[in-house]
């Protein structure tokens, strides 16, 4: 086949064959289109490569020179490059080796000596991976260190917590932003065990038996930055765990962006009003002037579906093959590109947004009821001796007399409290204060502003471990 790109395209395997493909297997075949963002990681895979087949004694000191320049070249070519789209070659690594071959002729042939593009594929994925875990973490890193932030400006403000989305116990604002910050720090540490998987060489495992030559796989390992090297050729090949798991903490972080932006959806509903987004957040109705719609939280919640598809493909991919290599292996990268660009793009927005909104705390204060602290109601008489399943029942009691009567649990007269057990005091009233209810709850991570202030502080070394990482 020719390639637009100039020069005649070539496949790696042509020796066996009379003839070339169909051009509906030719269709079939190509990966170019995918693998183009490969290129870099080729590009350095390859370099290394001859590096180490001139350690070995396979290259001569001035081809291993001219093939290096002749990478360096190549890199520069595709640099300028807005795409594969000018290219026929069938995958980034016979575009490399072909466009490298034209730059310094023959000994460019000798570049693939006891390599496979089974290895050298494994190879480069793995080169991208690491570089993708690395861009993943930072994102997650600053949505947690922006939703930390926002905690700060509003240990001061009391909301109702939910469970069951039914008003439950008073909690501050910043123990609910901080609730949505500790899974993302749970993304990030499983990152890392991912990245520990993903830095082992796959390279001189050859097509599944390992290299005939003398490389030195340990100094090839230090020289691409690899922790290690694998143990076995057959695996090193076909191994993809690393990236279904990156695939999958991608999945889960996905969930929990969707989860956050749930609350954003909800609290900013008129019928909430607990936060405003910020106008470059948020859009229009092309037919209702008056809307306010959270686009940003509703999107990110829609890229979650994707992630999770994503995952649910690789895992299907994977699931029936046999030993060794096989070409179903070339379905890997679609879904870990996907993933990781779609991440890319939600992580930014969701976190401007949420630096972006107003936390409005009127609204919120309004939200508060007296109901929501039946439990504190209950632990007045816990404190004075009562068992709590006797005083959870009383608390019930009065919530009911109080609905019966038509009035809030807060109004109702101590007499009407004692009537019912006579272990209620003077003091009672302090109970349905919702600062004091979040105040008494001072365990580690609890409401109280020290248990807050501990938090914060945690997160803050967690954060500082993340900005130390791979």
């Amino acid at each position: 086949m020719r390639s637009a790109g100039g020069g005649s395209g070539h496949a790696l395997w042509g020796g066996r064959f009379d003839g070339g493909l169909s051009g509906e297997m030719e269709a079939l075949n190509r990966s170019l289109d995918v693998d183009w963002r490969l290129w870099p990681h080729d590009i350095e895979g390859s370099r290394a490569w001859a590096r180490g087949l001139a350690r070995a004694g396979l290259l001569s000191d001035s081809e291993a020179a001219a093939i290096d320049r002749g990478l360096v070249d190549v890199a520069a070519q595709l640099e300028r490059e807005s795409g594969p789209a000018r290219f026929r070659d069938e995958d980034i690594h016979t575009l490399v080796e072909r466009l490298l071959t034209e730059r310094i002729g023959s000994v460019g042939g000798k570049l693939h000596s006891g390599r496979s593009r089974n290895d050298q594929v494994a190879t480069d994925f793995r080169l991208w991976g690491k570089d993708a875990i690395r861009t993943m973490r930072h994102g997650l890193a600053s949505l947690a260190a922006a939703l930390a932030a926002r905690a700060r400006e509003t240990t001061d403000m009391v909301m109702p917590g939910f469970t069951h989305l039914q008003p439950a116990q008073p909690v501050p604002v910043a123990h609910w932003l901080l609730s949505r910050a500790w899974p993302l720090v749970r993304d990030i540490d499983d990152l890392d065990a991912v990245y520990r998987e993903c830095d082992v060489l796959p390279l001189g495992a050859g097509a599944i038996a390992g290299c005939p030559f003398d490389i030195d796989r340990a100094r090839l390992a230090n020289d691409l930055g690899f922790a290690r090297v694998s143990e076995n050729s057959m695996d090193a090949v076909s191994d993809r765990d690393w990236a279904v798991r990156l695939v999958f903490v991608a999945a889960m972080a996905g969930v929990h962006l969707s989860q956050l932006a749930e609350d954003l959806v909800l609290f900013s509903t008129s019928e909430f009003g607990f936060v405003r987004l910020g106008d470059g957040f948020t859009t229009g109705s092309s037919l209702m002037p008056q809307k306010r719609n959270p686009d940003v939280a509703e999107l990110t919640r829609g890229k979650s579906g994707r992630l999770v598809g994503n995952l649910a493909g690789l895992l299907t991919v994977l699931k029936g093959l046999p030993t060794g290599y096989n070409r179903d292996l070339q379905e890997d990268k679609e879904a870990v590109f996907d993933s990781v660009d779609t991440l890319e793009l939600v992580l930014p927005a969701t976190t401007g947004a949420v630096l972006g909104m107003t936390v409005v705390r009127s609204r919120i204060e309004a939200s508060l009821r007296a109901e929501m602290l039946a439990t504190d109601l209950a632990d007045h008489l816990v404190r004075r001796g009562v068992p709590f399943r006797e005083s959870h029942h009383i608390a019930g009691a009065l919530v009911r007399l109080a609905e019966e009567s038509g009035r809030e649990l807060g109004g109702l007269t101590l007499d009407e409290m004692q009537a019912v057990h006579p272990g209620f005091t003077d003091d009672v009233p302090g109970v349905f204060d919702p600062a004091a209810s979040v105040e008494s709850r001072a365990v580690r991570g609890g409401t109280s502003a020290s248990a807050i202030e501990a938090q914060l502080d945690a997160l803050a070394e967690a954060l500082e471990r993340v900005a130390e990482g791979p």
